[in-house]
C-alpha cells in the first residue's frame, strides 16, 4: 500500500500518549496548514513502508542465498569430476 493510501483512506480516532518534548518538536515543525494527526500519521505511515521494505529485503536475501548455495553445490560437483593431468 502505498503512503497516499494510508493519508487518504479513511480515518479512525486513537488516543496517543507522547512526552512533552516530542510534542513541542512536533508542533515547531508542523507546516502550516497542517495539524499534529496529519505529521504523526504521515511519520508512521513512512515507517510502515520503510519496515515492510526492509522485510521484503530480508525475504529477497534469504531467497538469493538459499540459490547461492544449491549454485555452489552444483559448481563443488562440477569440479570433482575434474582430473588434473
Amino acid at each position: 500500500m502505498l503512503l497516499i493510501e494510508y493519508i487518504s483512506s479513511m480515518k479512525v480516532k486513537t488516543s496517543v500518549t507522547l512526552s512533552e518534548k516530542i510534542v513541542e518538536e512536533l508542533d515547531g515543525m508542523t507546516d502550516e496548514g497542517s495539524n499534529r494527526s496529519q505529521m504523526i500519521e504521515r511519520a508512521v505511515a513512512e515507517f510502515i513502508e520503510r519496515e515492510r521494505r526492509q522485510l521484503r529485503d530480508v525475504r529477497d536475501l534469504e531467497i538469493l542465498n538459499r540459490s547461492a548455495d544449491d549454485l555452489n553445490e552444483e559448481v563443488d560437483d562440477i569440479l570433482s569430476y575434474q582430473v588434473i593431468p
